[in-house]
């Protein structure tokens, strides 16, 4: 356990909490949490601590809300680990690359295209407000498990944030999901790649055990609270909280690479 007082411990566990409910809403909820940790760890402490320590307290949180979401919403489970499995492979390439470059070059980028998703959706007021009933093409699974996939999950290696809301998006453009069905199915592709990482971090020992396990059941209960939300409130909900992450990370990203 690291060295922190009460009342900082106290402040990781609520913004675990509420983490874990904008994640499973929606995803994003390393938004709060990463940098949340970033700020209550002993000065001096590395970095891989507080990314090791996100990884294994989101990891509970978007399992729970997975199951959550798998006992109410209609997911396709087995499309969706069959994604996560492309996913989990191409955050291990973005990993390494990530070894390799500057990020800081790709940002810039990444912030273009989130505005521009969350102008389209803005201008889209059906996009993700209820499923196609036309039957979904081979060609779209391949594109899903190549985009959400392998693509995304070599962003989350080599970037990370936003990679729920960016598995969202994906999967309700590409397989016609709603909202709520493409947030369940995201959680249990997250579920995958939160996976890999934490592997990784665990072997080098960078994770903080017992501060994560106490972190991990504050975020495991606000993910179940999350996707109990998205289910009873619906896609229109889904949509709202998704525009107000979109452009909360845009905020974050510009932050971080011009005033930071």
């Amino acid at each position: 356990m690291p060295d922190i007082s009460l009342t900082v411990t106290a402040a990781l566990c609520l913004a675990s909490l509420v983490a874990g409910w904008i994640d499973a809403v929606v995803g994003g909820g390393g938004l709060l949490l990463l940098p949340a940790l970033l700020l209550g760890l002993p000065s001096g402490t590395p970095a891989a601590y507080a990314l090791g320590t996100n990884k294994a307290v989101a990891i509970v949180g978007t399992a729970g809300a997975a199951v959550t979401y798998a006992r109410k919403a209609p997911v396709d489970v087995r499309l969706a680990v069959r994604i996560g499995l492309a996913a989990l492979a191409g955050s291990t390439a973005g990993a390494f690359v990530a070894a390799g470059m500057s990020t800081a070059v790709l940002k810039p980028v990444v912030m273009v295209v989130l505005l521009g998703v969350g102008t389209f959706v803005i201008l889209r007021p059906a996009f993700g407000t209820a499923p196609s009933t036309a039957p979904v093409s081979p060609r779209r699974v391949l594109a899903a498990i190549g985009l959400a996939g392998l693509g995304i999950g070599f962003y989350d290696g080599l970037i990370g944030p936003g990679t729920g809301t960016f598995l969202v998006l994906a999967l309700t453009a590409l397989l016609h999901f709603d909202l709520v069905t493409a947030s369940a199915t995201a959680k249990i592709v997250n579920c995958c790649t939160n996976a890999g990482a934490l592997a990784t971090f665990a072997w080098k020992g960078t994770v903080h055990w017992q501060l994560a396990a106490l972190m991990a059941v504050f975020n495991l209960a606000g993910g179940t609270i999350g996707a109990h939300t998205a289910l009873k409130k619906g896609s229109g909900f889904v949509r709202v909280v998704l525009l107000t992450v979109v452009f909360a990370l845009v905020a974050n990203m510009a932050y971080q690479q011009w005033v930071a």
